[in-house]
């Protein structure tokens, strides 16, 4: 199946527009393996084993094994999530913007080397640095249009000549001419809701990787109602919500398992967020 295929069939599996980030941080490891880098692929893989039927994606973020020397263990994780949860999509966080031959490795690296399903890129070299990725004709290229950090607005809120602000005319393009193998998508932050919705206008058909709920404090109705759209059961533009610290490091942690205890924050959000999806189907 293709990325989009893959990205359907789990979320009308598992009921699901949650995406569980990993973002493994040894110093907020459970106490008996905190501070211990060598245990970063068993600490996600128990979260991945708790959640894998919740979740629509999971989302591991490269910088947090790569800074840890835990590339192999990376490795070992994708492939444990697609022995385990063949059909939820790996979603690779690496943010690549580059060109030319560049490009082409950096693609050969999240596709064949991690076996990745998607990839999220910067677009900020144009589209010769997107395209070589999209050679990979069924896996997904996730491009970054509107930020959920505030300096975001620094560049992507900036007008052009055409009057489009720069986010705006990037959605324009993966909506479009960009999107060549129909396997484009766009992050767009959860603490902006009014530009998800702008977004969501100008691309109606791209799935959108939304991050920024849970400890950043953006608001899973608001959310949803901004960028999901559908019929029902039926979805014509799926949103992927990404949670990371507040599933991994949850405040119940503490008390017993802590792979249950993400388990427990997983279902809370799920369920937060398809409360939201039945009201915009309303």
């Amino acid at each position: 199946m293709n990325f989009l295929d893959k990205l359907a069939g789990a979320e009308r599996a598992n009921r699901s527009m949650l995406c569980v980030g990993l973002d493994p941080d040894p110093t907020r490891f459970p106490e008996a393996m905190r501070g211990d880098a060598s245990r970063i692929f068993e600490f996600c893989a128990a979260i991945v084993d708790a959640t894998r039927d919740l979740v629509i994606a999971f989302k591991p973020q490269i910088a947090y094994f790569a800074a840890h020397r835990a590339e192999d263990q990376l490795e070992r994780l994708i492939a444990h999530i697609h022995r385990t949860a063949p059909d939820v999509p790996v979603i690779l966080d690496a943010k690549r913007g580059d060109m030319g031959s560049t490009a082409e490795q950096y693609a050969r690296e999240v596709f064949e080397r991690y076996g990745a399903d998607a990839a999220t890129l910067s677009p900020f070299l144009g589209f010769d640095s997107i395209e070589p990725y999209l050679r990979h004709a069924d896996k997904g290229v996730i491009v970054l249009c509107r930020t959920s950090n505030p300096g975001g607005a620094d560049l992507q809120d900036e007008r052009l000549a055409s009057g489009d602000r720069l986010f705006e005319h990037i959605a324009r393009l993966a909506a479009g001419r960009w999107n060549t193998t129909g396997q484009l998508g766009l992050v767009v932050g959860a603490t902006f809701p009014a530009e998800i919705a702008r977004v969501r206008e100008l691309a109606p058909h791209v799935p959108l990787l939304i991050p920024g709920i849970g400890a950043q404090g953006g608001d899973a109705a608001a959310t949803v109602r901004a960028g999901w759209r559908g019929d029902g059961d039926t979805t014509t533009a799926a949103i992927i919500v990404s949670s990371s610290r507040a599933v991994l490091y949850p405040a119940d942690a503490g008390k017993g398992d802590f792979a249950a205890a993400s388990r427990r924050a997983a279902e809370a959000a799920r369920s937060e967020l398809m409360a939201a999806r039945h009201g915009v189907a309303s």
